[in-house]
């Protein structure tokens, strides 16, 4: 199955009407600021959109987004490769709109002037949430071990007691 491209924007309304269920890429070139949060984006992004109506006669669009990026790891600064995964459910309002009285099941995005959403944006957007706050390989794989981490040498001070001077005044007064 030959995997294309995936528009840039789309009416959310007409392609709920349409009942639209888009499978693809989005190329790796056109999301900047992931390339910037990670160390490299390794393929395409493969997506997954569906547009549809819900119960209340909505317009919503789901989907799910995947790709292979390359992060540091945060305890022994080796690049390794991770594979971030998103899915969302969004409802579009209109541009300047509020809308207070929709699900909290759905993330809302505001359609542009011409009542369009940016598809690239979303599915960046959502990939970027979805990395780790604290990238780290697996212990087995880090160059880090678990017991590794201690720096310099541990010296225990032994510690005066002070009571110490009390005690020995009860010893004396008996």
């Amino acid at each position: 199955m030959q995997r294309l491209k995936i528009q840039i924007s789309v009416d959310p309304v007409r392609a709920a009407q349409k009942r639209l269920d888009v499978q693809g890429i989005v190329p790796a070139a056109n999301l900047g600021r992931l390339a910037e949060s990670t160390k490299g984006i390794c393929k395409d992004i493969e997506t997954n959109l569906s547009f549809d109506f819900d119960l209340q006669k909505l317009p919503i669009i789901k989907g799910t987004a995947e790709v292979d990026v390359m992060l540091e790891c945060q305890r022994c600064s080796d690049a390794f490769q991770y594979t971030c995964k998103a899915e969302f459910i969004y409802t579009p309002v209109r541009f300047g709109a509020e809308d207070t009285d929709l699900p909290s099941a759905y993330d809302v995005i505001e359609r542009d002037e011409e009542g369009e959403i940016n598809l690239h944006q979303l599915v960046e957007d959502e990939l970027i949430i979805n990395l780790p706050l604290i990238a780290m390989h697996e212990v087995e794989d880090c160059g880090i071990k678990e017991f590794d981490t201690s720096f310099g040498e541990i010296v225990e001070e032994e510690r005066v007691n002070p009571f110490a001077v009390l005690e020995s005044l009860k010893r004396k007064s008996k």
